[in-house]
């Protein structure tokens, strides 16, 4: 069973998460804290979660750079640099730094369904590199579904027999499950590490400020569920729990931040929420769409 918080409590963290940005930039102006460094490891995915950081807003991916944490290596955007670049991602090794992790891990053949870097002639797989970074990080986050719980990389059958970040490092991950992960999540976390260290996690080790409560307690159509108006087919604005909408059963806050700079989500759109930030999505939650 997920741990089930009070009102008070979400809308407590509700106000926590949009303050921790600034307070976060605050101790860093003021010298109470320091930049931290940070690596990002792209493994089995899709790319989707770097591209929902570089659509960040409020704050953006640059400010977040420039004040929050000294991005030193990630595989996807420094393809370019080739080993000069994992030559900073082994520089920053030696450093406190957290690292972060997008899409799950591929084992089968120790782990060559997924290259990332060639290093003194060697080629370096995701799995290298996460087992490499993962015992000397100072935090590991698992950013998206698929890093946190396995998600679509490991969905049937698996042939590259991918696993979640957790199941290769014996340490506590905290996971960010999305997909993708939405900017705020990331950035939130991040804020609160700089500020006041690991945030209250539940008992699936996600952040309870943003995955605290499910999204059909704070759907903007909720009054339609609670009035019996269900939708009867896609693009009726109203209820879409009889269309299968997995809203009741997902913990997020996307009816509270939205997406892309808090213009949708899926609910506006009228798409049924499909449970991506669930564990055991996608399997677990298909059909996306039942009538």
């Amino acid at each position: 069973m997920e741990n089930i918080i009070s009102c008070p409590l979400i809308q407590k963290n509700n106000h926590m998460a949009m303050t921790m940005v600034d307070e976060a930039l605050e101790s860093i102006k003021s010298s109470k804290k320091k930049k931290i460094n940070a690596l990002w490891i792209e493994a089995t995915g899709c790319s989707g979660n770097i591209i929902s950081l570089l659509d960040a807003k409020d704050p953006d991916i640059i400010y977040m750079l420039n004040r929050m944490v000294n991005l030193t290596y990630n595989n996807s955007i420094m393809a370019k640099e080739g080993q000069d670049a994992f030559n900073e991602f082994m520089k920053t090794l030696d450093t406190e730094f957290i690292l972060m992790v997008d899409g799950a891990v591929a084992l089968k053949n120790k782990g060559r369904y997924n290259i990332i870097a060639r290093h003194n002639g060697q080629d370096i797989t995701a799995l290298d590199a996460i087992l490499m970074a993962g015992s000397r990080a100072k935090y590991v986050l698992a950013v998206g579904t698929c890093a946190s719980h396995g998600g679509i990389s490991a969905a049937r059958p698996n042939p590259a027999e991918c696993v979640d970040v957790s199941k290769v490092l014996s340490r506590k991950v905290i996971n960010l499950p999305g997909c993708p992960c939405n900017p705020r999540w990331l950035i939130g976390t991040l804020a609160h590490i700089i500020t006041k260290g690991t945030p209250e996690l539940d008992n699936l080790n996600r952040p309870i400020l943003f995955y605290g409560t499910t999204i059909h307690d704070r759907c903007t159509r909720r009054s339609f569920f609670d009035k019996g108006i269900f939708a009867t087919k896609l693009g009726e604005e109203s209820c879409m729990f009889k269309l299968g909408c997995r809203g009741p059963v997902t913990r997020t806050d996307c009816p509270i931040g939205q997406w892309n700079g808090h213009v949708n989500w899926p609910i506006g759109s009228n798409t049924p929420c499909i449970g991506c930030a669930q564990a055991y999505f996608p399997d677990g939650m298909e059909p996306f769409v039942n009538y």
